[in-house]
Parts: structure tokens; sequence; C-alpha cells
């Protein structure tokens, strides 16, 4: 009886080392399966997104080219003298802009986005903060105050546009 069991254990042993090892390897085997067929869709999505990720940096790229103030006053002239009516003019024009470009966001990435909403911002602060001098009286004068600030300093357009440069750089190193 003792004998038997012995037996017994000698045959069953070596079964169950090699139950486990043959699991092992099936287990490591479905594993590695699985992220070589995630690598792959997400291989495959990249592919398609990549052309979507560089169309939404290009039309964000033209929005901020659009808004430069030195852009935007050659292509929006003034439908009357009134100081107001153009600087509400100006900032629709932005807006719409904006709006237009709105689904752009879900494509770059979340810092790329503030900083283009920050470059707009700032843009239509420097329209108000134009229109609120005292010595602007006209839609030209607040024309010729914004254009002669700008010379100073860069506008917020340019700053994003230098973002917008790295970051589709970076995409490729």
């Amino acid at each position: 009886m003792e004998n038997d069991i012995l037996a017994l254990l000698f045959y069953c042993v070596p079964a169950a080392i090699t139950g486990a090892v043959a699991y092992y390897f099936f287990k490591e085997h479905v594993s590695n399966e699985d992220k070589r067929r995630d690598y792959l869709i997400k291989k495959d999505l990249q592919k398609e997104a990549l052309p979507l990720r560089l169309q939404a940096y290009e039309r964000i790229s033209l929005f901020l080219e659009r808004i430069k103030p030195s852009q935007l006053l050659l292509r929006v002239s003034p439908n009357s003298n009134d100081k107001a009516d153009y600087e509400t003019l100006l900032i629709a024009n932005i807006e719409q802009e904006f709006e237009h470009n709105l689904s752009q966001q879900i494509y770059v990435t979340d810092k790329c986005w503030n900083i283009t909403a920050t470059a707009k911002n700032a843009t239509i602060q420097m329209i108000r903060k134009a229109t609120m001098s005292d010595n602007v009286d006209s839609a030209d004068k607040v024309r010729e105050v914004i254009l002669t600030e700008l010379m100073d300093k860069r506008s917020p357009s340019d700053a994003a546009l230098s973002f917008i440069k790295e970051e589709v750089t970076s995409m490729w190193s």
C-alpha cells in the first residue's frame, strides 16, 4: 500500500509540474498576444489620427494668423468712424473664427488649446485697451494705436504659433 501511494506520487507530481508549466506558458502567450493586438490597434489608429492631428494644428495656425492684429486690421475695415462699433466688429470677427475652430481642440493637447485660447483673449484685450484710451476718438485711431503697440512687442498670436511649431516638431522626434 505504501508502495502504491509512492508510485502514485511519482506519476502525479511530474504531471502536476508539467500542467503548471503548460498553464504558465499558455497564460504568458495569451497575455503577449493581447499586448500585440493592442499595439497593432494603436498603431493603426495613430496612422489614421496623425493626418487629423496635423490638420488640426494647421487650422489652429490659420486661426492664429487670422486673428493676428496686423492681419485682422487689414482684413476687417471699419463700417463707420465709431470706435465702439469697430471694437465690436473686430471682437465678433475673432469670436466667429474661434467658434469655427472649436472642434480642433479634441485633436491637440490641452496645453496647446489653452495657449490658443489665451492668445485669442489677449488679442481681444489689446483691442479693448486701445479703444478705452482717451486719445482714441475714431476707428482709424484704434487701428493706429494697435499697430503702434505691435511695433514694440510681439502679438499674442506669434507666441502661440511658436508653441504650435515646437509641439508639431516634437511629434517627429
